[in-house]
C-alpha cells in the first residue's frame, strides 16, 4: 500500500508559524498576572507507523493485513480558555484530523496509534473537539480559614492560578471523558508518551465517547486534601462505535466514578487510583448471537441480535509512582464483564498493563524522554466463543480463533529538537495480534513530530 505523506507538509508548516505567534501573546498575558485572564495553546502532530509483513496462514474480515503496511495520522488542535468571572473557566478546542489506518483500523485488541481515530479518512477534517465550561468553588480547611492552595501551571485546557486543596469542580459540556479519568502522570497522552491503546488508558474500560473519542456530559469532583472524588455522566455513540451521541442521558448513558488518594512512598509521591463504569445503552450480547446461530445454523452475528437494553460494567486499578527524581513507574489492571459487544473503546475485557517514563534530565537532556512499556490484553469467555465460531466484532475477527492473550511490547525515545518541538522514535511488538496464536507476531516502528505551545 502505497501512502503519499506531502499533502501534511503545508499544514506543518501552517501550524508551527501559528504556534510561534499565538505563543508569544500566550506567554505575555501569563506573564502578566499570576491568575492567567485567558490562555491560547495549540499542538500539531504527525506519526508515520510502519507494519512488517507477519505470519499469517489465513485471515478474516477484521484480521490485520498479513503483508507489509504503512499508515499515517495527523492531528492539529488550538485550545482557547476564557475565565469570565472568579473560578469560572471557558473552553473551546477546534481541531482537524487525518489518516490512512493499518488494515482499515481492524486485528488488534490494543491498536497501535492513540492518535488514529476511527472516523479518520485521508482527507483533513475540522471540528469541534472540545466547548465546555468549568467552575469551582473553594473549600474551608479544619479552622475555618481559605483552604491552602498550589499553584496551577499553563497547560492545554487550563488557566494558569491557584487551586485550593479543597474544592468542588464542576466540569459541563463537550470533552473527552479521559480528560478527566484515568488521568496518569506517565502514560496517558499518545502525542507524547505511548502509542498503544491498552497503554495509553485502562484496556477493559470501555468509556463514553464518539468515533473521534468524545463526548458530552457532565462531572462532579471533590478534592479533599490528598484525596480526590469525581463522578461523572456522559453520553455514549447512538450505535456502536459511531459519531452520532445519544443524547437521552436519563434513559442511555455512560457513568463512571473514581476515587484517588495521593501519597509519598519512600519519600517520593505518587497516587493511586479506583474507577468503576457503568454503561446502559442498546448492545449485542455474544451468547445471544451464538444461541441464535444454533436456532437458524451458519456463523453468529451481533447485528442480528442488537436492539435490547444492556448493562455493561467495569473496574479498575491505575497507580503512577516516582521512583527517583526524572524516573516515574505506571501500572494499570482493569476488567470488564464481556457479555456484550464493545461500545466506544477496545475490544479488550481484561487488561494488565505497566511500563517506566525516564526524563532526559536524568542524562543531561532535559526535554527528552525514554519510555517502555508491556500490556496483556485478555478477552472474556462468551467474546472469545463468539470469534472462535467465526464470528466478526467491530474490530477483530479472523473467521477462527486458536486464543492466547494478546501481548504488547512499546519503547519509544523522544527528542526534543527545540523548545516546543519533539521528534519520537517508536517501536512495538504484538504477540497474538486480536488474540489468535496462529498469526503473528507483528513488528511496527513509527516516527512521531509532535508541535505544541
Amino acid at each position: 500500500m502505497k501512502i503519499s505523506h506531502n499533502r501534511h507538509v503545508p499544514v506543518l508548516a501552517i501550524a508551527l508559524a501559528l504556534a510561534l505567534a499565538l505563543s508569544i501573546t500566550g506567554r505575555a498575558s501569563a506573564d502578566e498576572t499570576t491568575e492567567e485572564p485567558w490562555g491560547v495553546h495549540g499542538q500539531a502532530t504527525h506519526v508515520w507507523q510502519r507494519k512488517s509483513a507477519m505470519a499469517a496462514p489465513y485471515s478474516g474480515p477484521n484480521s490485520l493485513g498479513g503483508p507489509r503496511e504503512l499508515s499515517h495520522s495527523f492531528t492539529a488542535t488550538l485550545a482557547l480558555g476564557w475565565r469570565p468571572w472568579a473560578g469560572g473557566e471557558l473552553y473551546l478546542d477546534p481541531e482537524a484530523a487525518a489518516g490512512v489506518p493499518l488494515s482499515q483500523l481492524t486485528g488488534l485488541g490494543g491498536f497501535s496509534n492513540g492518535e488514529m481515530a476511527r472516523s479518520s479518512g485521508p482527507t483533513l477534517t475540522f471540528y469541534r473537539a472540545r466547548l465546555f465550561g468549568r467552575q469551582t468553588w473553594n473549600l474551608a480547611g479544619d479552622d475555618g480559614q481559605p483552604s491552602p492552595s498550589e499553584a496551577v501551571d499553563a497547560d492545554f485546557n487550563q488557566l494558569a492560578g491557584r487551586a485550593a486543596r479543597r474544592r468542588i469542580v464542576l466540569t459541563l459540556g463537550n470533552l473527552s471523558v479521559a480528560d478527566l479519568f484515568d488521568d496518569n502522570a506517565y502514560s496517558h497522552d499518545p502525542r507524547t508518551q505511548f502509542l498503544n491503546w491498552s497503554l495509553m488508558s485502562m484496556g477493559a474500560y470501555d468509556f463514553a465517547a464518539d468515533a473521534r473519542g468524545y463526548t458530552r456530559g457532565v462531572a462532579l469532583e471533590w478534592f479533599h486534601d490528598d484525596w480526590a472524588l469525581r463522578a461523572g455522566r456522559f453520553a455514549l455513540p447512538r450505535e456502536p462505535n459511531q459519531q452520532a451521541l445519544d443524547m437521552q442521558l436519563l434513559q442511555h448513558f455512560g457513568d463512571q466514578i473514581e476515587l484517588e488518594h495521593g501519597h509519598v512512598l519512600a519519600g517520593q509521591p505518587g497516587r493511586l487510583r479506583l474507577l468503576v463504569f457503568h454503561d446502559r445503552t442498546t448492545l449485542a450480547r455474544f451468547d445471544d448471537a451464538l444461541a441464535l446461530a444454533r436456532q437458524t445454523g451458519g456463523v453468529p452475528d451481533i447485528n442480528r441480535v442488537r436492539g435490547a437494553v444492556q448493562d455493561k460494567w467495569g473496574y479498575g486499578l491505575g497507580l503512577e509512582q516516582q521512583l527517583v527524581p526524572n524516573v516515574g513507574l505506571f501500572a494499570r489492571w482493569s476488567a470488564a464483564d464481556g457479555q456484550t459487544e464493545t461500545d466506544a473503546f477496545t475490544e479488550i475485557d481484561r487488561s494488565l498493563s505497566g511500563g517506566l517514563l525516564l526524563d532526559g534530565a536524568a542524562w543531561a537532556r532535559a526535554g527528552d524522554s525514554l519510555g517502555l512499556g508491556f500490556a496483556r490484553n485478555e478477552l472474556s469467555a462468551a467474546r472469545r466463543h463468539y470469534l472462535a465460531a467465526g464470528g466478526i466484532s467491530f474490530f477483530i475477527g479472523d473467521g477462527a480463533l486458536r486464543y492466547r492473550p494478546e501481548q504488547v511490547l512499546e519503547v519509544f525515545y523522544t527528542l526534543q529538537l527545540a523548545q516546543g518541538v519533539t521528534l519520537a522514535l517508536n517501536g512495538q511488538r504484538i504477540v497474538n495480534p486480536a488474540y489468535n496464536a496462529d498469526r503473528g507476531p507483528v513488528k511496527l516502528v513509527a516516527t512521531r513530530l509532535h508541535l505544541a505551545f
